[in-house]
């Protein structure tokens, strides 16, 4: 199957839609609309009523409801790892997202591409096209992250020279090595910003007694978090429900013990950069070495992680303006450039 996979289910109102270009990610999904650009960035979370299955609430308003929902009502992220776990709310999700980009219209028929990790399974594609073709797509494309991301921030991924692009998104951090148009070696792993949530929760458990939720343990990460030792102390109060007495608990933490916590899952992240480059032919680890490795992906912003990747590979890293944006971004210009998608159609695979 080519990189590019697609259903054509040919409908003149098709021709009357605005085109989709989708990164459909595990923490957030975006959306382009051809000639409009980014309308979309909401959180990948769906809220149901449990009997029914009546859509409650989509996106932002749905994350609002995780851990506060009644037992009636459950708030669900259809994306896991960056690939379909709930086939049938993700497509809730998908229709919802694809109505609301094209102004609620009720025949819209959008040819939509869709960025996906770049070591998905045949079967997971199949779950992503499908999911996209019942929420209403006209002709579904696949790219890979890493391919898409290294488009929206500019790198030549055409011509004959190594372009290695590293994509931490919320459930797996992709990464690639492109010449070509083509991936010449990639890894993945399951590894990035909702495990490093995952451990900033366990870490309060077992230190503070305390029991935070989701939407905290982001806050932490984001607030005093970091893949490097900080120059500058951060202090900050968390909120949450003490273990012991059951009653809600305010405690304060810095950002040596928060470093610590997260030297587990940024340790891996490491790993699998240096695995990837030691599986790189070296006319292209040479391209590299002058090139650097480009950061991308909303997990690629905790703070010190481009000081500490510099440091353990001896590379230039290059972090890109808007990384939460770079995959939609280069999604969009594939969905409005023909001659690029047909030349990426044409060069690339998935690396399964």
């Amino acid at each position: 199957m080519n990189l590019f996979g697609w259903r054509a289910d040919m409908n003149i109102l098709g021709l009357v839609s605005n085109d989709l270009a989708i990164d459909l990610g595990t923490a957030t999904t975006l959306v382009y609309v051809s000639g409009a650009g980014i309308v979309i960035n909401e959180p990948s979370v769906v809220a149901v009523e449990e009997k029914s299955k009546k859509v409650v609430a989509v996106g932002l308003e749905a994350k609002r409801m995780l851990g506060r929902t009644p037992g009636s009502i459950e708030a669900i992220r259809p994306m896991k790892d960056g690939v379909i776990s709930d086939f049938e709310i993700a497509e809730l999700m998908l229709r919802h997202f694809i109505c609301k980009a094209s102004g609620r219209k009720i025949f819209v028929h959008p040819r939509v591409v869709i960025g996906v990790p770049s070591r998905i399974t045949k079967v997971e594609q199949r779950a992503v096209m499908e999911s996209a073709e019942s929420a209403g797509a006209r002709n579904v494309y696949l790219i890979p992250e890493p391919v898409a991301a290294a488009i929206g921030v500019g790198l030549p991924i055409t011509e004959p020279c190594g372009n290695m692009v590293v994509d931490i998104g919320g459930g797996t951090t992709d990464i690639a090595v492109i010449s070509l148009g083509g991936i010449v070696t990639s890894e993945s792993v399951k590894v990035a910003g909702h495990r490093m949530d995952e451990v900033i929760v366990n870490h309060m458990r077992r230190k503070h007694g305390l029991l935070i939720g989701d939407h905290m343990a982001e806050k932490v990460k984001h607030e005093v978090g970091s893949a490097y030792p900080l120059g500058e102390k951060k202090t900050m109060k968390v909120r949450g429900r003490d273990l012991v007495s059951g009653i809600p608990q305010t405690v304060a933490i810095d950002d040596t013990e928060i470093y610590e916590a997260l030297s587990e899952p940024i340790g891996v992240i490491v790993d699998t950069i240096k695995q990837s480059l030691e599986k790189t032919p070296p006319e292209l680890a040479g391209d590299i070495i002058d090139r650097g490795v480009v950061l991308a992906g909303g997990g690629s912003m905790i703070s010190g992680l481009d000081t500490r990747l510099k440091e353990e590979t001896g590379l230039p890293i290059i972090t890109v303006a808007d990384p939460l944006t770079a995959v939609v971004a280069g999604v969009g210009r594939v969905l409005e450039d023909n001659d690029l998608l047909k030349q990426v159609s044409n060069l690339s695979a998935f690396a399964v």
